[in-house]
């Protein structure tokens, strides 16, 4: 069994960050023992008849058998595959933790309780958080530059908070089983999107009057991270689940409960009623990031599509 590193795949620094920390990992376990998409799935010259599904496949069979999962979220905006890849492993019961170097903290309200990411529900599934949010001291400036030396303090962060994870990771304990849980018939979990602008939000369009709609509480909670890890519980034990996949990329939370789905066999849809298409080289057009797109039974445009496929 393997540790999967999940990282954005769509900038150099990114890749090379999580290239950088795979390396470290597999000098402590040894290569065989480390999975790093992109690296390991020959993203760069795969050819297949369709290549967004094929590197889905093959991502995640790798999510079905690994030890744990080391995940690199960074921002206000964390990346919707990885945020799959996270929800699919923490409805398994594999261990996860979640590597960042931001130097903020976010809240729904100027005064309220602060979380490390924006969407609670990414704190309340981490076995563990490795946050080295400060720059690093150093000892013997370049002498060339102020810039050549903020670059060796970003460097030297970089690296002590890629050895803090690899110790983290070498610590971690088992894996467990995930638990069996009883789907309650005709309720519909109903994830809407914070960034939204419709006058109807997801919710107003579930118009099937046999089914009990519930949503999310973590986002108005005065205890967001009990509220988010009962959130997760209730999308497990959900009949379905509708996810509102608008925004610039899918929300965090959206991407979470979609990994979960494609973990447990949960159906799952997502409701896009206006795409940005995705083109990559020897890529069909995406509509969402592949590991959305594919892991989801539909895609929905309109209000009539969600509560037919709703009542299907």
């Amino acid at each position: 069994m393997s540790y999967y590193v999940a990282h954005r795949l769509f900038a150099a620094h990114d890749r090379a960050l999580a290239a950088q920390l795979a390396h470290h990992l597999a000098q402590k376990l040894g290569e065989d023992h480390v999975f790093l998409p992109f690296c390991d799935t020959d993203e760069e010259d795969l050819v297949a008849d369709v290549k967004g599904r094929r590197l889905f496949e093959l991502d995640r069979e790798r999510l079905r058998r690994i030890r744990a999962l080391i995940a690199i979220v960074h921002g206000p905006s964390p990346d919707d595959g990885v945020c799959m890849e996270i929800g699919h492993a923490a409805a398994r019961g594999v261990p996860v933790i979640l590597l960042t170097t931001d130097f903020q903290e976010y809240s729904t309200t100027p005064d309220g309780p602060h979380t490390h990411f924006p969407d609670p529900l990414l704190d309340a599934l981490a076995t563990r958080i490795v946050r080295t949010p400060r720059l690093a001291a150093i000892t013997q400036p370049s002498g060339t530059s102020r810039f050549a030396d903020f670059a060796l303090r970003n460097q030297v962060q970089v690296q002590q908070a890629i050895e803090a994870c690899v110790d983290a990771a070498l610590q971690l304990p088992a894996p467990t089983k995930s638990t069996t849980r009883v789907r309650a018939d005709s309720t519909v979990y109903v994830e809407p999107s914070p960034y939204a602008l419709s006058q109807h939000p997801l919710p107003d369009l579930v118009r099937c009057p046999s089914v009990t709609v519930i949503g999310p509480t973590r986002f108005s909670a005065g205890d967001p991270l009990t509220a988010a890890r009962q959130d997760w519980a209730t999308v497990l034990c959900s009949d379905r689940i509708v996810v509102d996949a608008t925004g610039p990329e899918t929300p965090p939370g959206a991407a979470l409960l979609i990994g979960a789905a494609c973990a447990t066999g949960l159906p799952a849809a997502a409701y896009l009623p206006r795409s940005t298409y995705t083109h990559a080289a020897g890529r069909e057009p995406n509509r969402r990031n592949l590991m959305i797109q594919y892991s989801v039974d539909a895609l929905l445009n309109s209000e009539e599509e969600v509560t037919a496929w709703i009542g299907g």
